[in-house]
């Protein structure tokens, strides 16, 4: 007897049980308007293909795994015998519920080896996969060729490549980290894919607006660009061009925010205040300018969604923070805090993503002072800002360019208050 008062074995036994009704409740439903005798398996069969899984479990410290092997094998072969015949008459070759069955007959054996919780999850997980098939095929019907390569690409990166990379630091400075680089290279990708994603869920009446919005996870460089071009194309919509153009900057200070939480957090105490303000007070700005321009018909799916983040952009990426893992503390080396400050600027016209991820590297390694990492990222931070105003400005006309400096003049001035204050009373 067991703590549950049950002969020995019993649980095992319930449990495979559980597993057979668990799937078999699922096929049973999807199958229900077949007739009698027309259904490869429902659910009693499900239920004691799990119970005999649960059996053979048991004999297995007697007899060893041959009994569970002969099962397998003459499972397979009936269930092989059964699609044939069925793919004969109603032309269907889908194998699915053939498979659902022997995977029944294997966590039956497995909960009778005491895996009872195991067993149960992944006979959950099995009949959720077979109940989500309308929503599944729907998802490969949706995703284009460049969001599976990217999607595939980052698994790479992540599950391949990532793990068999040394963590330690190489070359000049030390400053190359095979593992840290490449994991600030999938974290930037992944955050990019999301961006992209999350515009094509919403779909193509999502408004300028929302493109700003989702665009800034993905880029909000490209993002402003877009919408700029937008607003060239169509003067009458520039306000919510423009509404969009601020709201990927909001959106950007956020990703700031989860770089740094992830890479250097105690940077978050002191900066971590400000982009998070700079933020709230873009996304205000930009909603104010968008109801303003409430009026006017918006979103008529001609803003493309941003394009994801490739294995060629990954690679790109990978080598600009190669790069500035070397300059960064060389800079600070010949030139003192000047050239970094000076190095962090030129950089941020281009990128912020790089050298706030260089910045904060060198911050958590003990070779820069936090105040001195604070006035670096501003200024990266200010030139980016800086290029997107240009962009928007020159892209997009006076119309667009002029509410987006505004905003950004707004923006900019209450995270520096919200710093200033921080720094005070610290």
């Amino acid at each position: 007897m067991n703590g549950y008062g049950l002969p020995t074995g019993a649980q095992g036994l319930i449990a495979a049980l559980a597993v057979g009704l668990v799937i078999g409740l699922e096929r049973g439903w999807h199958d229900r308007e077949l007739p009698e005798g027309g259904r490869v398996a429902g659910l009693r069969t499900f239920a004691l293909t799990g119970l005999f899984g649960g059996v053979l479990g048991h004999l297995q410290p007697d007899f060893g795994a041959w009994p569970l092997l002969g099962a397998l094998l003459g499972l397979s072969l009936l269930l092989t015998v059964s699609y044939a015949r069925q793919a004969k008459l109603s032309g269907n070759l889908s194998a699915t519920t053939h498979v659902a069955m022997l995977l029944t007959l294997a966590l039956g054996a497995f909960a009778a080896h005491g895996n009872i919780t195991l067993s149960l999850s992944a006979a959950v997980i099995c009949a959720v996969l077979l109940d989500l098939k309308p929503t599944l095929h729907g998802w490969l019907q949706v995703i284009d060729h460049r969001e599976l390569t990217a999607s595939l690409q980052l698994l790479v990166l992540s599950m391949v490549i990532l793990p068999y990379l040394p963590n330690t630091g190489l070359g000049p400075y030390s400053a190359l980290n095979p593992y840290q680089l490449w994991w600030a290279v999938i974290l930037i990708a992944g955050l990019s894919l999301l961006g992209h994603f999350a515009m094509r869920i919403t779909g193509a009446q999502r408004g300028v607006l929302w493109t700003g919005v989702l665009g800034g996870l993905a880029s909000s460089t490209a993002a402003t660009l877009a919408l700029a071009r937008y607003a060239r194309q169509q003067p009458s919509l520039a306000g919510a061009a423009a509404a969009g153009s601020l709201a990927a900057c909001g959106v950007m200070f956020f990703r700031m925010v989860v770089l740094l939480a992830v890479i250097q957090p105690t940077l978050l105490t002191t900066f971590g205040s400000s982009l998070v303000v700079t933020g709230v007070v873009l996304l205000g700005v930009a909603l104010l300018r968008w109801r303003k321009s409430a009026k006017t018909s918006v979103g008529e799916g001609v803003v493309g969604s941003m394009a994801p983040f490739d294995l060629g952009t990954a690679l790109g990426f990978g080598s600009l923070l190669a790069v500035m893992s070397i300059l960064v503390p060389a800079a600070k080396q010949w030139m003192d805090a000047s050239g970094l400050y000076v190095l962090s600027a030129v950089t941020g016209l281009l990128d912020v993503d790089a050298i706030l991820i260089s910045l904060a590297r060198l911050h958590g390694a003990g070779g820069l002072s936090t105040a001195a990492t604070t006035i670096a990222l501003g200024l990266a931070t200010l030139a980016n800002m800086v290029t997107k105003a240009c962009i928007a400005w020159t892209t997009g006309g006076a119309q667009v360019g002029k509410h987006v400096f505004l905003g950004y003049l707004i923006a900019m001035a209450s995270g520096a208050l919200v710093l200033a204050m921080v720094v005070t009373w610290s």
